[in-house]
């Protein structure tokens, strides 16, 4: 999968999702990164990508963080 599969196509991301949604690795709270699409766990050093304007969640597709 190549790094613009991994972007939205223009859906956009309806922020109000972060309130209820969690890193499921630490459980912890994440940020929001528009211009990557992806959300950001500080905590597990990972992020999410945003594909179509819905986050995939699964740890196998989290891209690891510096």
């Amino acid at each position: 999968m190549t790094e613009d599969d991994r972007k939205s196509s223009g859906q956009p991301f309806d922020s109000r999702m972060l309130e209820s949604l969690v890193c499921p690795s630490s459980h912890a709270v994440l940020s929001y990164d528009a211009a990557a699409q992806e959300l950001i766990s500080k905590t597990a050093r990972l992020a999410f990508p945003i594909r179509d304007g819905i986050p995939v969640m699964l740890i196998s597709e989290a891209r690891a963080i510096d």
